[in-house]
């Protein structure tokens, strides 16, 4: 282990988990015009997915955090500072879980729908 642990290849997923690969899937869906509905739905677990592995990220960079002799390591993920780290996943998972569930409402709706015009007299 290094001196610390901006060092460490894990910070730098974590920069490549929370900000490039997020805003990749946002930019290139973007740039489509139409979506279908199970693109979207990968989407949401994707962001999911993001989230959770950010968290873990951060959770093994806070106990590498407090074995280096860094001060700068201490203030981001030892203190309250770290708190403001836990934002960005938890939006992400938010807006995750916010796409699945209205791609979810929305086959549930068409589906009743269909069941409705198929079986009129229930």
């Amino acid at each position: 282990m290094g001196n610390t642990v901006f060092s460490e290849i894990k910070f730098w997923l974590m920069m490549l988990i929370s900000f490039v690969l997020p805003f990749g899937l946002y930019s290139v869906l973007m740039m489509k015009r139409a979506i279908s509905r199970q693109t979207t739905l990968l989407l949401g677990f994707a962001l999911v997915a993001i989230a959770g592995l950010d968290v873990y990220i951060l959770k093994i960079l806070a106990a590498a955090a407090k074995l280096t002799p860094s001060l700068a390591d201490d203030a981001v993920f030892v203190s309250e500072v770290s708190l403001a780290l836990y934002i960005l996943p938890v939006m992400f998972g938010g807006l995750g879980v916010n796409i699945i569930s209205h791609v979810l409402v929305k086959h549930l709706d068409e589906a009743n729908e269909r069941f409705r015009k198929e079986h009129p007299d229930e």
